[in-house]
């Protein structure tokens, strides 16, 4: 189901924007934003931990994918931004389920997903997608984590484990105190037993795979970056000097490596009138 939006494209850029309701397979309604231009061929982007469609790195590569006539479609993860669900820590099977669910409503609607682009931990979602199902030939990933078990003191502090084992869940608060989210043991132990090793050297030799990561990551090192390289045969690697996790700063960087990559795989492509 989908519905346009006044868009603050003028009228020589491509038609407007439509939001769009997904239902996932919990039967949970994820909320997506489609970038139509005219052709069938189209990019998917799936963001962050605590992130959303909307968080600056997303949209920033949604306008330059789109000025090089290719449609995009952003999306919230279930419990996230405008989606039905509950937040969950670590979900990332589930996120790649939802990234399925949109990835079939496309082909259904007669579009070629040319590409899926995750960043941060939607990076590690399209790396575990690629593993999972053999329906889109790319997938760039930037910024994400390979060594899962890495980065979960630094938010949930000295002796998480034994704090969770006793407790059940670990509440994050900011710091006022306020609850940020919950932190249950199940979701936990998903995280950690998800193995991105093995994750990638299941992926097929048939997808073009393209990492991107900053070298002055200052949430991930650029060393995982590395490591999906050495396990991912068909990987391109890119390190953009100087950009830290969000690529603040280096945001034309980003973007033209990801819409050079995109583009140099370039497949004909058709008006959807056409299928």
């Amino acid at each position: 189901m989908s519905q346009p939006l006044n868009s603050s494209r003028d009228a020589s850029n491509p038609p407007a924007t439509h939001r769009v309701l997904i239902t996932n397979k919990h039967g949970e309604k994820l909320v997506g934003l489609l970038h139509p231009t005219g052709l069938n061929r189209i990019v998917v982007l799936c963001h962050g931990f605590t992130a959303s469609k909307s968080s600056g790195v997303i949209v920033d590569l949604a306008d330059a994918i789109i000025k090089q006539g290719i449609s995009v479609f952003r999306f919230d993860f279930s419990g996230n931004g405008e989606s039905e669900g509950i937040f969950q820590y670590g979900n990332y099977r589930k996120e790649a389920e939802d990234l399925h669910s949109v990835v079939s409503y496309l082909y259904q609607e007669k579009y070629d997903v040319a590409a899926v682009v995750g960043h941060s931990k939607g990076g590690d979602v399209v790396v575990l997608y690629a593993s999972l199902y053999d329906d889109v030939r790319m997938v760039v990933n930037l910024s994400g984590r390979f060594y899962l078990e890495k980065g979960i003191e630094e938010r949930l502090g000295k002796e998480f484990l034994d704090r969770i084992n006793k407790e059940g869940y670990i509440d994050v608060t900011n710091k006022s105190g306020n609850v940020l989210y919950r932190v249950t043991k199940e979701s936990l132990m998903e995280r950690l037993n998800t193995d991105m090793r093995a994750t990638s050297l299941s992926i097929s030799k048939e997808c073009s795979f393209f990492i991107v990561h900053g070298s002055a990551d200052e949430i991930i090192p650029v060393e995982d970056a590395y490591e999906f390289a050495k396990h991912i045969p068909t990987h391109k690697l890119c390190v953009v000097e100087g950009a830290d996790h969000c690529f603040t700063r280096h945001r034309k960087e980003l973007s033209d490596a990801v819409v050079g990559f995109i583009t140099s795989n370039k497949a004909s492509d058709t008006t959807l009138e056409d299928q």
